[in-house]
């Protein structure tokens, strides 16, 4: 029990506060039935001393003889209870008057004994010095008051004690449960709302319609709650994206590894053929000994070599470029016009029949170099892998205020199962086919990435002629 009301804040203010409502209630009740009496009694003393006042100036009017009746009327007061009179030397003489003296003779014994026991309650007293008017001698009046009232108020309380003690613990206990509700609740609701805070559960709302400073503290509570939650939604989408940027940043990381791995085993091919060619002719072993036709092979093998060295430079800028990217505004038509002029022989050898379908001038904002490197690569692949006689035809047209840039080659298609690995680093459809042409592999990825830097990418497809190759390059690179 101890234990529990240690932990509960109502429990302990509801003690405390009964506690000091009830001992506050019996102080104010014992202070009351102290003062009270001793005030009734103050003011019956003066109203005493004011009538006993009265009394002895009229005495000090007449002579001993004569002053019977006015003892018999001050007597007769309400408030006296009695009286005694002493001469100068303190020898106690009788009243003049003989009803007052036969009474008050009775009643001095019964007052000495009163006061002396304290039965009949306290008894109020005053001596006064005064002379008659035939005398100069100095009589003292004793004058004895009824305290039976102050006694009754006393035994008043006493009385009341018991019942007023039950009411004052009643009242206490109501008043401190509801002032303890009243103090405790927002306190607890804000415990409850802290523990809450710590677990990190934030779906709830302090009552804010209180105005004093546990209002406040609630409010700055609601407050808090909303700036956490958005703080940690914040750190949830950052810790999103920073997770999505490590497990790109390992992809990326990955595909450098199998990129130089693969550029490992395409590099030693040609490495190897060209060694094993001249060891051969170094050797004069065989048909090794017709050293121009091998010496001409070997030229072809280091050529192959050569473009897939400069692929890889090319994959290399094309990496590290991302921050000096600068684009231009130029006309790409003429780029596309002077490489068939290039071409214009393996054109001509196949029979291939050119069809252009663009405007004069087609403005781009894009960086020329890799631009150039984009049409080269497209239309060569078309060129290069169309079947004699077919036809290879080149659109540029606008689309939503964009560009829109085609490439098809006819009489021949791909395997849809290739298509989603064509701009893969160092994939070939037919290996042998691409050995044979002098194809590196890397041309569709390096064109994918010069796309990329231009906010585009190239997609392909196999259409009921061919295969188109397509790309869309947006107004602003």
């Amino acid at each position: 029990m101890r234990k529990k009301i240690k932990s509960s804040l109502f429990a302990k203010v509801f003690i405390i506060t009964s506690m000091m409502l009830f001992g506050l209630s019996l102080l104010v009740f014992g202070l009351l039935a102290w003062l009270m009496p001793q005030t009734y009694s103050n003011k019956l003393n003066a109203l005493l001393d004011e009538q006993t006042q009265g009394f002895l100036s009229e005495l000090e009017n007449v002579a001993l003889t004569d002053s019977g009746g006015l003892f018999d009327q001050f007597a007769r007061n309400m408030e006296i209870y009695s009286m005694e009179l002493y001469d100068g030397n303190g020898v106690f003489i009788s009243l003049p008057s003989a009803q007052v003296s036969s009474e008050y003779g009775e009643m001095n014994i019964a007052v000495s004994e009163e006061v002396d026991s304290g039965e009949d309650g306290p008894v109020l007293s005053g001596h006064y010095y005064f002379s008659f008017a035939d005398s100069e001698e100095r009589y003292m009046l004793l004058v004895y008051g009824k305290a039976g009232q102050i006694a009754e108020l006393q035994q008043a309380f006493l009385r009341v004690f018991p019942l007023l003690s039950v009411v004052i613990l009643l009242v206490s206990l109501m008043v401190s449960w509801i002032y303890s509700r009243m103090i405790t609740k927002p306190v607890l609701e804000i415990s409850r709302v802290s523990e809450q805070m710590s677990d990190l559960h934030l779906e709830w709302q302090v009552d804010g319609q209180r105005t004093d400073e546990l209002g406040t503290l609630g409010k700055s509570l609601n407050r808090l709650s909303r700036n956490l939650q958005a703080a940690l939604a914040d750190l949830q989408k950052t810790n999103a994206e920073l997770e999505a940027d490590i497990e790109r940043e390992k992809a990326l990381e990955q595909a450098q590894i199998d990129f130089f791995a693969a550029a490992s085993h395409e590099l030693k091919t040609p490495i190897t053929i060209i060694k094993g060619q001249l060891e051969g002719m170094l050797l004069g072993i065989g048909a090794y000994k017709d050293r121009d036709k091998y010496l001409l092979r070997s030229l072809g093998v280091t050529q192959t070599l050569e473009s897939m060295v400069y692929d890889l430079l090319t994959i290399s800028r094309l990496q590290a470029s991302d921050s000096g990217f600068k684009t231009e505004k130029f006309d790409c038509i003429p780029v596309v016009r002077k490489y068939l002029a290039d071409t214009e022989d393996l054109i001509a050898g196949k029979d291939l029949q050119i069809n252009c379908h663009f405007p004069d001038s087609v403005l781009i904002d894009a960086n020329r170099i890799l631009m150039e490197k984009v049409f080269s690569n497209l239309i060569g692949n078309a060129v290069k892998y169309a079947p004699p006689e077919a036809a290879v035809n080149i659109t540029v047209q606008e689309r939503q205020g964009n560009r829109l840039f085609s490439i098809e080659n006819t009489g021949t298609h791909i395997p849809e199962e290739a298509i989603p690995k064509l701009f893969e680093a160092f994939y070939r459809v037919d290996t042998s086919r691409s050995r044979r042409t002098g194809g590196s592999g890397l041309g569709l990825y390096i064109v994918q990435k010069i796309l990329q830097q231009h906010n585009s990418r190239c997609d392909v497809r196999n259409t009921e002629a061919g295969v188109e190759f397509f790309f869309v390059l947006p107004k602003s690179a």
